[in-house]
């Protein structure tokens, strides 16, 4: 089973910056894609961005394209997520999760972890 914890979650102020971190069991496959979800209050998770096995960046959702960087170390088994420009909207708990590209697209997993949370203040 495929453990990923996430870390680096905060509170800064509009236009501040974070970096979150993924760190992934190594039974995550080198092939295997990793998506940075986050679910705001009251409302669904979200895929807000992807990353291919190679580094190669798969999506970002509309709402953070600009602002957010993913990134992959596979020599770290670490995924990061670059936050800039940070905007309270962005206020969530922010999970990530990797497996087949289709199961990151849509999110399907059983399990996830506890994510980490993202408050941005105006």
């Amino acid at each position: 089973q495929v453990q990923l914890v996430e870390s680096g979650g905060g509170l800064v102020q509009a236009g501040g910056s974070l970096r979150l971190s993924c760190v992934i069991s190594e039974s995550l496959g080198r092939d295997d894609a990793v998506g940075w979800y986050r679910q705001a209050p009251g409302r669904q998770r979200k895929l807000i961005a992807a990353v291919g096995p190679t580094d190669i960046r798969l999506t970002y959702d509309d709402a953070v394209k600009g602002r957010f960087t993913i990134s992959r170390d596979n020599a770290k088994n670490t995924v990061y997520l670059q936050m800039d420009n940070l905007n309270v909207e962005d206020t969530a708990i922010y999970y990530c999760n990797g497996g087949h590209v289709l199961r990151v697209v849509r999110g399907d997993f059983a399990s996830w972890g506890q994510g980490t949370q993202v408050t941005v203040s105006s």
